[in-house]
């Protein structure tokens, strides 16, 4: 008998080792290809190489290129879990935080100029956040009922009260399209016309919360957020009928808020704080794990930031007419997120596993891209670098970034853009500025949605002979010009070029371009040297995340 019950668990554990414990669930990363795979009957682009993997992790979660050296690193090495573990480096580092962080400002202030909190002090509080890896529901529920009273939240009023959103009718359809997935353009008006989903009434009920809402300078030092006595219901009416109603705060398919009634004298808790606030009401309701557009809303978001293209597209709508492109998939990610305590790292490490993160942007030969939707995902979409991620890349091709990061901070401020161009300062060489001047170039204007490729003249023109960009390739004091001068042929140059700038090893064809031109200017090496690397870093394939 005891033979018999050794042999029972010896053929049991060997099951296991062969086919896996039985009812175990595939990881979030595989259910993500499951599903695209189920959907998709046409061939898929192949994985990417070392070198695009390389490149395309250290834009999505250090902001920047890789160095040579970690490039040269991550493609000598055999390990076959390496892909896995540089993910998990680069988000333990603190260039995940800073690159969170510039991801963060753009989504969440579109570039709205900093009045009420200064940058330093934004950056300094939303890198904090990330580096510690805040639950995202907490993050964002501090940032609506930030009051800036509290000096460990104060940055947070920033959100609110830059830029126009001190108009609660901004507010209201920000908070719309960033945390709900849902366009209220129309619906202050009335029903939207074309998606039945978007009722003026959603929209009175997210304004209810935050019409009570006023920004308050002390003394022109601090600003803070107070609110006013809520007493009645809002009132609204379509342009398009008679007819009035009335709503109380209430998020789309919510309970709505009743508003309570104090004696007269009674409505306040302490001087200028009212019992009924219904922004703080705001800031638990919308995060609450029961209001599940707010997941889908923000897992959606994620995904459009590492892939390039929302499961819903555009990001701002989010209705029934406009499913996403794998239901199963938002469903998965949603579900996930909350459970684990809305984990921003892990719902981005599950994303980047998976094998639709990726995938090559290079269909296989022969399959013709107008017959491939994006919305199947079967190749990468290439993604215009932010401007902070293109400043942060040509600094690392060049060799400039250590000496800009480490560079003291001026004690007063001079910078200017438009000072800048107008040729009446010189280049920048602090951080802040240099940020500055590529996000006033190739960042969208202020209070605009970062979601497509806009380029544009003045682009073309900053990329062709700025005087910073001049500077970084001056073959004088180039760190990047210097290095390649040491080589000690056109093909080690080319090598070394290539590396730096676009992470892969040069063509054939490529290699005779630099041998060619080199060749041509034996005279004026250095400055040969300076122009081939203009013409790559200058190049749509450095301006991407491909």
């Amino acid at each position: 008998m005891r033979f018999e019950s050794n042999l029972l668990l010896v053929t049991a554990f060997v099951v296991c080792l062969t086919t896996g414990f039985a009812g175990a669930e595939p990881s979030l990363h595989e259910r993500i290809d499951q599903s695209i795979a189920a959907k998709t009957k046409g061939p898929f682009a192949k994985r990417t190489t070392d070198p695009e993997f390389a490149r395309r992790v250290y834009l999505d979660f250090a902001g920047r290129i890789p160095s040579a050296a970690e490039a040269r690193a991550f493609i000598a090495d055999t390990d076959t879990a390496k892909r896995g573990k540089l993910i998990d480096k680069l988000l333990a580092s603190p260039e995940y935080a800073r690159r969170m962080q510039q991801a963060m400002t753009v989504f969440l202030t579109e570039r709205r100029p900093a009045v009420a909190v200064a940058d330093s002090e934004w950056n300094a509080y939303v890198q904090k956040a990330f580096a510690a890896n805040t639950p995202w529901d907490v993050f964002i529920r501090d940032l609506i009922a930030a009051d800036g009273k509290d000096e460990k939240h104060r940055p947070a009023v920033r959100f609110f009260a830059d830029g126009n959103r001190n108009d609660a009718h901004q507010l209201t359809r920000d908070v719309g399209r960033l945390f709900l997935g849902i366009n209220f353009n129309c619906s202050q008006c009335h029903d939207d016309p074309n998606i039945k989903d978007f009722k003026q009434s959603d929209y009175f009920g997210v304004y209810t919360y935050l019409r009570n809402t006023q920004v308050k300078a002390d003394r022109g030092i601090k600003t803070t957020l107070v609110e006013t006595v809520a007493q009645d219901k809002q009132e609204f009416q379509s342009v398009f009928t008679n007819v009035k109603a009335t709503i109380g705060p209430r998020l789309p398919n919510g309970m709505e808020v009743d508003i309570p009634k104090f004696p007269k004298g009674k409505e306040f808790d302490m001087p200028g704080v009212p019992k009924f606030r219904p922004r703080e009401l705001l800031a638990t309701h919308l995060t609450a794990p029961a209001n599940a557009r707010f997941a889908r809303s923000s897992v959606n978001y994620f995904w459009f930031l590492l892939i390039g293209r929302g499961l819903v597209h555009p990001l701002d709508m989010m209705h029934t007419a406009n499913p996403p492109s794998h239901p199963e998939i938002l469903d998965a990610l949603s579900n996930e997120f909350v459970a684990k305590k809305f984990d921003v790292k892990h719902i981005l490490r599950e994303i980047a596993l998976s094998e639709a993160y990726q995938r090559s942007s290079i269909l296989p030969e022969g399959v013709d891209a107008q017959n491939v939707p994006p919305q199947e995902f079967r190749v990468a979409v290439p993604r215009p670098l932010s401007a902070e991620q293109l400043a942060f890349s040509a600094m690392t091709a060049t060799g400039h970034l250590e000496e800009i990061l480490a560079a003291p901070a001026p004690k007063e401020k001079k910078f200017t853009y438009k000072e800048y161009v107008n040729g009446k300062i010189p280049a920048p060489s602090y951080l802040p500025d240099v940020l500055d001047l590529f996000g006033a170039t190739f960042g969208s204007p202020p209070g605009t949605p970062e979601v497509d490729f806009a380029p544009s003249m003045s682009q073309a023109l900053f990329l062709m002979n700025d005087k910073l960009i001049m500077h970084w390739l001056d073959p004088k004091g180039a760190h990047l010009i210097a290095d390649l001068a040491k080589q000690p042929d056109a093909a080690s140059i080319a090598k070394e070029l290539y590396l730096r700038a676009l992470t892969r090893q040069p063509t054939e064809e490529e290699m005779a371009i630099v041998s060619d031109y080199l060749t041509k200017h034996l005279s004026r090496r250095n400055d040969a040297l300076s122009e081939l690397a203009w013409a790559v870093l200058t190049s749509g394939e450095f301006r991407f995340n491909h």
